[in-house]
This record gives structure tokens, C-alpha cells and sequence, in this order.
């Protein structure tokens, strides 16, 4: 047989193959899926919907049964609508100043306003100090908590005769009315807050060889706060009730005379006015000491 007349078959294992292209898979880069702005939207109303619808739903029930009541003949109070209607003027017109004591209702809230700001922070200081004195020593506690707590007992306009008896005038005795009615619950608080102090701060402080005014500063103060923030809410509460109460026995232009004044002259829808206005700043004032505290605090004082 003749080799070179064979055929061969090519044999399929020497057939070099061609491995197909391969490409690799597109990575998606997993983000977490973003809610849409009208969603966000609409979580934002939803919740802003039900902090104040409720208390407007009890607000109108509330102003439509004193209208009801209060329209009735003889009755003595006025109905909403014809206190809107007598005072109009000073709701639209708050700025007017015609001299003397005949002003706006802006110029007797500054005066009451700056006279508790003035007070208050008075004893705010003072608070603080004789509260952190009072909760870092058993001997300051056992002298002078006994006495505090006698004279917290004493309403705010008892002490209004023994100030106008020692400042003879009406501001600084005000000033005084507001400080002296204010302290109580700051000592108090904050005396508590700095013997509530956990013992593991005091040994760091110790470790670390803290001095008295860095203790005070970076453990005390810290560590106290909550309770402190809790005595000033209390306090600011007090020192706008006592500058309103104090004011109509003072005179002068101030919230607490202009409601004296509005009595005097058989202006009721003026009162119901004024005492408005004093919830409203009274409401404000109590919310700005706990927005302070939260910022303060990082969320641990009481809201």
C-alpha cells in the first residue's frame, strides 16, 4: 500500500480552539433607592399636621363655646367677636405711643420683658453658684438648705413691701420680686444635679489631676446639666408670673399695669387681650430655655 496515497483525517485533537470572547459583567453600584422629594414632602406635612391640627380643633371648639356662652344677655364677659372688635386697634397697632403710660402693647411687654431678663439671669448666676456650693458640701447643705427651703414657701408679692421699702422705686423692687421668686428652683436643681454625680467621674477628675475650676467646668457643670436646665425652665415660668403680678402694684408702663389699668377702666376685652399675649411669651420663654437645654444637654434634659 502506498502511504503517500492515504488520506488522513485531521484529528480534532490537534484542532487548536478558539475560547470565545468573554466579557465581564457591568458592576451596579447598589445606593440605597432615595425616597422622592414629594414623598419627603408629604412626610413633613403629615407630621406637622398632627402636632397642630389637634390643638387647633380644641382651640375653636374651646373659642366657639365661649362665644355661645358668653352672648347670652347678661353675661359679663365678652363673646371673642366683640373682644376682636374693642381691640382691634391694639392688635393691628402695637408700635403707638401717645406718651406716658399710653402705649402700645409692644412697649409694655419690652418693659415687662427686659425686667425678667434682667432678674432672671441675676438669678440664673446665683442659682447656679449657691446650688453647686450647696451640692458639693454636706456642711453648706446642712446650713443653708433648711433656709431655702423656708424661703421658697414665701409667695412672690410678699416680698414686694420689703423691696420698695429698701430700693424706694418701683424698677429695681420688680427686679428683685422676679429674682428672689426665681432662685428657689435653680439652687434646688442644680444642687441635686451635682450630688447625683456618679462617683466614676469624681475618681477620673481625680486620676487626671483636675483643679477645682476644671472640675467645676468639664466634669460638674457637664454632668449636672439636665438638672440644672430643669430648675431654669421652672425658674423663667416663675419670674414671668411674679413680673405680672408685681407690675400692677408698681405701676409704670409695663403687661402686668396695663391689665391693672384695663380693670380700672372696665376694659375687659383689654384684659383678655393682655392675658393672651402673656401665654403666648410665656409659652415662648419656656420653649427657648428647652431648646437651650437640648442643645446644651445633646437630648438628655427634659423636652
Amino acid at each position: 500500500m502506498n502511504m503517500h496515497a492515504m488520506k488522513t483525517e485531521p484529528d480534532a485533537a490537534a484542532i487548536p480552539v478558539t475560547a470565545a470572547p468573554v466579557t465581564a459583567a457591568p458592576v451596579v453600584a447598589m445606593t440605597p433607592k432615595q425616597p422622592p422629594r414629594a414623598e419627603k414632602y408629604i412626610k413633613m406635612a403629615k407630621e406637622t399636621a398632627a402636632r397642630v391640627v389637634p390643638p387647633l380643633i380644641v382651640l375653636a371648639l374651646g373659642m366657639l363655646f365661649w362665644e355661645l356662652v358668653c352672648r347670652r344677655a347678661g353675661s359679663t364677659l365678652p363673646p371673642p367677636s366683640r373682644v376682636f372688635k374693642e381691640t382691634k386697634e391694639l392688635i393691628f397697632d402695637p408700635f403707638f405711643d401717645r406718651g406716658g403710660i399710653d402705649k402700645g402693647l409692644f412697649w409694655h411687654l419690652s418693659a415687662s420683658l427686659q425686667r425678667v431678663a434682667l432678674g432672671y439671669s441675676l438669678a440664673a448666676v446665683a442659682g447656679i453658684a449657691l446650688g453647686t456650693l450647696v451640692g458639693q458640701s454636706v456642711w453648706a447643705m446642712r446650713g443653708l438648705d433648711p433656709i431655702f427651703q423656708v424661703l421658697r414657701t414665701i409667695p412672690p408679692l410678699a416680698w414686694l413691701p420689703l423691696s420698695l421699702a429698701a430700693f424706694r422705686d418701683g424698677q429695681p423692687s420688680a427686679i428683685f420680686v422676679i429674682f428672689i421668686t426665681s432662685i428657689w428652683p435653680i439652687i434646688i436643681n442644680t444642687a441635686v444635679g451635682i450630688r447625683n454625680i456618679p462617683q466614676d467621674y469624681r475618681n477620673v477628675a481625680a486620676v487626671v489631676q483636675l483643679n477645682p475650676l476644671e472640675f467645676f467646668w468639664k466634669i460638674m457643670i457637664p454632668a449636672a446639666a439636665p438638672y440644672i436646665f430643669t430648675g431654669l425652665r421652672i425658674g423663667i415660668g416663675l419670674s414671668w408670673l411674679a413680673i405680672v403680678a408685681a407690675e400692677m402694684l408698681i405701676g409704670g408702663v409695663g403687661i402686668g399695669f396695663f391689665i391693672w389699668d384695663a380693670w380700672n377702666s372696665s376694659h375687659i376685652s383689654e384684659i383678655v387681650l393682655a392675658l393672651f399675649y402673656v401665654g403666648i411669651i410665656g409659652f415662648v420663654l419656656d420653649r427657648m430655655i428647652a431648646g437651650l437645654a437640648k442643645i446644651v444637654t445633646r437630648g438628655t434634659a427634659l423636652n
